[in-house]
């Protein structure tokens, strides 16, 4: 391979389906911007849709996927400060939907979308964390922000064996919470609670039609990963002044509830956007995530894969068989 080429994983779309495959890539394909040496990215479900022939998320055939990505800067920009060498993450805005992403062992990024890895984190730790992460430690800042603490009660936190769901989890059990994960996978009771979990629910408990729009209340907040009639179900059980942070559609996009649980119990539903987060609270928050906002066990979250296992990876995450993180090592 020449100092031209890299090494990456593509998705290219062509007449309604989608071939995947390792191949080597030219660095003139690369859109302007400051480059950098890839070191590791991960695998997230909107990567799993960039590379469907259904998935309506890729702006641009062939495409590198890879939403995010953690390694160093190869061509230095020294007006925002970015030194040759210096560890960096990348994430959200148009990665891996309509410029090329971090399935590449070389890509090219805006300046301004590039977040120096804080103290604390390593580049593989930030590839565990990545998106997801990212997310989920949104959502713990919003409640909090809003005024949560650990004395007020126990945290719900749905589709918890997920990369957003078993962040969560660690976050809010390093930082006092008693949280309670909501999972359909009933093997993964151990995994959970060794994040933290002090009790594990069956998602079968909030993902029946035909409940009333309020129910006993039970959780003081939650932090919400799949959404449709899973966040409606946790609406109508939250305690009075409680709010539930929401990422997840995985469940459905349309929420049927009513204004009964805002109206009767002071309820707030507070939505959580990774993608186009302003860079100043981006940084802010990734600083957080080296320090009090870091996340305990986090080798036990994560696995790591090559370039030649992200296609199975995807397939996995798609069809709701993966646990925790994949992080792809994309020099392998």
């Amino acid at each position: 391979m020449s100092s031209s080429e890299f090494r990456a994983f593509t998705a290219t779309t062509n007449d309604g389906a989608v071939e995947r495959r390792v191949t080597t890539v030219s660095t003139d394909a690369l859109p302007e911007g400051v480059r950098i040496a890839v070191h590791y990215s991960s695998v997230n479900f909107k990567d799993a849709l960039a590379s469907s022939a259904n998935g309506r998320v890729a702006r641009i055939s062939p495409i590198i996927p890879g939403i995010d990505l953690s390694g160093t800067i190869v061509d230095g920009d020294e007006a925002s400060g970015l030194a040759v060498g210096t560890p960096v993450i990348a994430h959200g805005y148009d990665i891996g939907v309509s410029r090329h992403g971090g399935y590449g062992e070389l890509a090219s990024v805006p300046a301004e979308w590039i977040v120096a890895l804080p103290d604390g984190l390593d580049l593989r730790q930030a590839m565990i964390i990545g998106t997801a992460g990212f997310t989920a430690a949104l959502s713990v800042v919003a409640l909090e922000e809003r005024g949560l603490t650990p004395g007020d009660g126990p945290v719900l936190v749905t589709g918890a064996t997920g990369g957003v769901g078993s962040i969560a989890v660690s976050i809010l059990a390093a930082r006092g919470y008693e949280v309670i994960a909501s999972s359909g996978k009933a093997d993964a009771v151990p995994y959970l609670r060794a994040l933290g979990a002090s009790d594990v629910i069956d998602r079968s408990v909030l993902s029946g039609d035909g409940g009333k729009p309020l129910e006993s209340m039970m959780w003081a907040a939650a932090v919400d990963c799949v959404g449709g009639t899973t966040l409606a179900n946790v609406l109508s059980r939250l305690r009075y002044g409680g709010a539930v942070a929401a990422s997840g559609l995985t469940g459905g996009a349309a929420i049927a509830t009513t204004v009964l649980p805002f109206i009767l119990r002071n309820v707030a539903l507070l939505g959580i956007d990774s993608v186009q987060t302003p860079i100043v609270r981006r940084r802010a928050v990734w600083q957080r995530l080296g320090s009090d906002l870091k996340p305990r066990g986090l080798d036990d979250i994560a696995h790591d894969v090559g370039l030649e296992g992200v296609s199975a990876e995807l397939d996995s995450i798609m069809q709701g068989g993966q646990t925790g993180r994949a992080v792809v090592d994309v020099r392998n």
